[in-house]
């Protein structure tokens, strides 16, 4: 097997002799040539099939990551103070705020492994909130995305306590008559 860039696609190709193992149903020795197989660009998936491939962005996995994670009840944000400060300045700016703030993964052609910036809700059980934000997330990815979920790590980084409210009427009054 030999390895050459195809200049139009800037994609390393793999060159695959065929001719010794004819397909099933043919003659030996009237199969053409060869076949080009793709390598993939660092940071993509392949799912490759009989019929075609397909490819899935890191980009892909982080938002759909994000959104499961979202969706599990005492989960508060996602980030780390500074991503979550970037976050703020963005929004007051009118940027969208990213759903893969807090989202870092790695895939591969069948694997991918997602790491997790959270932060919880103050009172929520941090294992079981951990494992059930695990749970919907691999189930999240290996369905959408046909991938299998090696590993999530989840790294706690606040609490997000429940603010105190002032007690009513107390703001720009006087104390005094």
């Amino acid at each position: 097997m030999t390895e050459t860039n195809t200049p139009a696609t800037g994609r390393a190709t793999a060159q695959r002799d065929t001719r010794a193992a004819p397909a099933p149903g043919t003659q030996p020795g009237t199969q053409s040539g060869t076949q080009q197989v793709m390598t993939r660009p660092r940071g993509e998936s392949s799912l490759w099939t009989e019929h075609g491939r397909t490819t899935i962005a890191g980009e892909v996995v982080a938002k759909i990551s994000g959104m499961a994670a979202r969706e599990i009840k005492g989960v508060y944000d996602f980030g780390t103070g500074t991503a979550r400060a970037l976050g703020a300045i963005k929004g007051r700016l009118g940027a969208e705020d990213g759903v893969t703030r807090g989202m870092s993964v790695e895939v591969g052609e069948r694997q991918a492994a997602v790491d997790i910036d959270l932060i919880v809700e103050y009172g929520a059980a941090i294992p079981d909130l951990a494992e059930s934000v695990r749970r919907n997330v691999i189930d999240a990815v290996e369905h959408m995305c046909g991938l299998e979920v090696t590993e999530v790590n989840i790294a706690v980084d606040d609490v997000h306590l429940p603010r105190q409210e002032a007690p009513e009427g107390s703001y720009g009054e006087s104390r005094v008559q």
